[in-house]
């Protein structure tokens, strides 16, 4: 039997041993709208909890789009015109619409890829396209503290001067936020490094609430909230989102738009019905992905493809995930980190971390790689990385089907789950029942 993986562009086939007893794990099908355009036009129509954007518009003499950046297959090409013709008709100037990327702490996305990412050479000609820089101070507006999780607030100022604030983005599961989009393209997604660095330490990430799926009690998600909420005590207008589900095939499946709090939720609601899959029992063995591009780019999002499975991996169980890393390991603070772990070990590794208030830039990517490896063996794939299997302080393997055969025979146990897509579906152990 041959499965293909999520992985680069064009997938991967991996043959499983004949000996396997596989479990795939999707999601359920889901009906595609037949214009994928329109799905999105009649969300931007039909706001929920916030009157029509254009009568919000009215009068207004600014405007901020929030865009995931490359890492997110969001379909900006479907609703970045729409919502800036939008802004236009109210009355808001093209030059007085800036489109901005939140790249939180991750690289900018220029030239090329600032084009693939935008999707429309439409926008790029007519508004101004600019990534956000989390170290530029001046270019922040703070807004105090949080006073639930005491986390300093700053947040674009682009974004924060504007007269309507919109935050676009794609709903799936996120491995410490429970659920990516709405306030997520926020925080971390336009804010200083100081607020992202300090909801990235560990008496965040390891909260047990943290996890992939979960927002009631998430100090992450209940932080982000915070912020919505003060932004909207110094605007006239409250902080508009447009949220995005795809399916495995990366086809717009659902959408929602208006108050962002209101918005997200709905769109989560719709989400976990495909993406939170019920599966019987724990697995020794488990094979995933880094579910494809673009995330599957660097080893630093990789993580996120170890994480989400632990609901079914059993103690002491094999974890494989393939990913192709095209651009290597990732940031030179996360090659620090990696490096760190490597030097130090898994404890004393993590209690570098416990101490600090701030965490360093991308080593919390590290800290969640920590949780596969509380658990289990956990083995990657990525011809690709090269050298940097070095610093990755988890097993090399060059053969999928060969390192499957050594798990079920290591573990005495022919059942393996597979999840093609990655961190984009999440499964749940449920109790096998009494034989």
């Amino acid at each position: 039997m041959e499965i293909e993986l999520d992985y680069g562009r064009d997938g991967l086939r991996v043959t499983l041993p004949p000996e396997a007893e596989p479990t795939i794990i999707r999601k359920p099908a889901l009906p595609v709208p037949g214009d994928q355009r329109a799905e999105v036009i009649s969300a931007i129509d039909t706001p929920i909890s916030a009157p029509p954007l254009g009568e919000l518009a009215a009068g207004a003499r600014s405007a901020c789009i929030l865009i995931c950046d490359i890492t997110r297959p969001v379909p900006n090409h479907l609703f970045l015109r729409p919502l800036v013709e939008r802004l236009m008709s109210a009355g808001i100037s093209a030059s007085a619409i800036t489109v901005l990327i939140a790249t939180g702490m991750h690289r900018p996305n220029l030239g090329e890829e600032m084009a693939e990412l935008v999707g429309d050479p439409w926008v790029l000609d007519t508004v101004k396209v600019i990534n956000h820089d989390a170290q530029n101070d001046a270019g922040h507006v703070f807004l105090g503290r949080t006073a639930r999780h005491d986390c300093p607030v700053g947040i674009d100022r682009i974004f924060i001067d504007a007269d309507i604030k919109i935050a676009t983005g794609l709903v799936e599961p996120h491995f410490m936020a429970g659920y990516s989009g709405g306030r997520k393209v926020i925080a971390p997604g336009v804010a200083h490094h100081e607020t992202i660095r300090t909801f990235h330490s560990a008496r965040f990430m390891e909260h047990p609430a943290a996890t992939s799926c979960n927002l009631d009690g998430n100090p992450l998600h209940e932080t982000q909230l915070e912020i919505v909420e003060a932004i909207n005590a110094r605007s006239e207008t409250p902080v508009l989102g447009l949220n995005t589900v795809l399916d495995d095939q990366r086809n717009l499946v659902h959408a929602t738009f208006g108050e962002i709090v209101a918005s997200h939720e709905r769109a989560v609601a719709f989400a976990r019905q495909s993406c939170e899959v019920p599966v019987d029992g724990k697995f020794h063995t488990v094979v995933t992905s880094s579910a494809g591009y673009p995330l599957d780019k660097t080893y630093y999002q990789t993580v996120k493809g170890m994480v989400t499975p632990l609901d079914i991996l059993a103690p002491g169980g094999t974890l494989i995930i393939a990913s192709e890393c095209s651009e290597g390991v990732g940031s030179d603070e996360f090659r620090a980190a990696q490096q760190r772990l490597v030097d130090l070990g898994p404890d004393a590794f993590l209690e570098t971390l416990t101490v600090k208030s701030l965490a360093d830039i991308d080593e919390w990517q590290t800290e969640m790689q920590l949780k596969p490896m509380r658990i289990g063996r956990v083995q990657l794939y990525a011809p690709g990385l090269g050298l940097g299997h070095d610093i990755t302080g988890i097993d090399r393997i060059d053969d999928v089907s060969a390192a499957l055969s050594q798990a079920i025979a290591r573990h005495d146990d022919r059942r393996i789950a597979v999840i093609p897509e990655g961190p984009y579906v999440v499964p749940f152990a449920r109790p096998l029942a009494a034989e």
